[in-house]
């Protein structure tokens, strides 16, 4: 019997041997094609975006500086009074028995007008006895004269019958001088008296002063009232006034402030006051300025004068309602702009734009700095109005950098205009 185990095992390590082969060639396989894939999803990928490095020059936010027109506005704030206000109280005592129907809060009232009576009767009376008084009186002088002239012709007669007695002048005792006097005094104390009756009697009727606007009145028909008893008040309706606080930078703004009254040219202003949602202007002028300071703020009051006070108000900026245009209310709180002086060059730039030390950042074309030292006129809201070596239309630097020096680069972007 043969065996062939020796056979068998040299093929079974044939076998391995191929087989081992067959898994290299497919491994080499795989990874020849994930390499191709690789290759390919690579050659097929998008290019990365390329970006440059940011630039190392500042950006700065500018804004246009203006060349100045015409006046600068010099702002303030006050509250509006009556130019002239006064108490209405009787100068007589008695019982009112009569009030006109416009003696009432709110009410327009004439100049003479008359606005309550007190009973007369009382000062009637006092005038017939006066008048009685002095008709007395007036005989009585007649009769002083009389007495005089006899006195007088007596006198004489009695010169020429005895010359030697009466070298010397006479007694005025004896040509009734004295008693002539006091007649004549007399009279004049009567007519003083009827005087005095009849202008009590005049003062039962109350008249208006001006004309004008009634502010608490408190009188009715049978009231009882004294001399000086306050019983209403009225102020002025042809002129209000304004009282604004200038610091003496903006004071020193207007013109001929300090000019005296019959020489000043008027300084235009315009009050401005809110009613509702709608501002409303009036004219007016600068009237005169307080020539003391002000002990709390060191301010300067300056007094701008309305003429025309109850004349509708012109809507400012926007178109009021019909029949909603009030006129300027007494005790309201308004802004004022006056106009100021008009300097030769001036500016106008944002406020940002002002540096410390009143430094203007400027940038020229060629985006470099320029370092332009300026003087302040005036501040108001967002603008600064100064004067300096600028010109119209150069651009200002408003933020981005918190220093700057002659000669540095900068990439400007102006801000949106308003």
């Amino acid at each position: 019997m043969l065996r062939r185990f020796p056979c068998s095992r040299s093929n079974a390590l044939k076998e391995s041997k191929v087989s081992r082969r067959t898994g290299y060639l497919v491994a080499i396989a795989v990874i020849a094609g994930a390499v191709g894939l690789a290759v390919v999803l690579v050659s097929l990928a998008p290019e990365p975006d390329t970006h440059e490095p940011p630039s190392q020059i500042p950006y700065v936010d500018t804004a246009r500086i203006v060349a100045g027109t015409g006046p600068i506005p010099v702002r303030g704030a006050g509250t509006v009074r009556p130019s002239a206000e006064v108490d209405i109280a009787p100068q007589v005592a008695g019982r009112v028995v009569w009030v006109d129907v416009d003696f009432a809060s709110g009410r327009h009232v004439e100049a003479g007008q008359v606005l309550f009576r007190v009973e007369e009767a009382d000062y009637e009376f006092r005038v017939r006895e006066a008048e009685a008084a002095l008709a007395a009186r007036q005989v009585a002088l007649l009769e002083a004269r009389e007495d005089a002239a006899i006195a007088q012709a007596e006198y004489e007669r009695y010169a020429e019958r005895q010359p030697e007695n009466a070298s010397g002048d006479p007694n005025p005792l004896t040509l009734h001088i004295p008693q002539l006097k006091a007649a004549q005094a007399a009279l004049a104390r009567e007519e003083a008296a009827l005087a005095q009756a009849k202008l009590a009697l005049s003062r039962t009727r109350v008249s208006a002063p001006f004309d004008g606007v009634v502010h608490d009145e408190s009188v009715d028909v049978g009231q009882l009232v004294t001399p000086g008893q306050s019983v209403g008040r009225l102020f002025s309706s042809d002129a209000v006034e304004v009282v604004v606080s200038l610091a003496d930078a903006d004071a020193a703004l207007v013109p001929r402030l300090w000019e005296y009254e019959g020489e000043r040219q008027r300084v235009a202003a315009v009050v401005l006051a809110e009613y509702g949602d709608v501002a409303f202007s009036w004219p007016g002028y600068v009237d005169r300025p307080d020539p003391s300071l002000d002990a709390e703020t060191r301010t300067i009051d300056v007094i701008v004068h309305v003429p025309e006070p109850f004349a509708p108000g012109i809507p400012a900026g926007s178109v009021a309602n019909p029949g909603t245009t009030p006129p300027l209310l007494v005790g309201k709180f308004v802004e004022v702009a006056i106009e100021g002086l008009v300097p030769a060059d001036y500016f106008r730039v944002r406020r940002a734009a002002l540096q410390a030390d009143n430094e203007i950042w400027t940038v020229r074309d060629d985006g470099t700095v320029r370092v332009v030292p300026v003087r302040v006129l005036q501040r108001i809201d967002d603008d600064v109005y100064v004067t300096g070596e600028l010109e119209d239309g150069l651009l200002a630097v408003t933020g981005g950098i918190r220093f700057a020096t002659n000669g540095m680069a900068v990439r400007a972007g102006e801000a949106p205009t308003r």
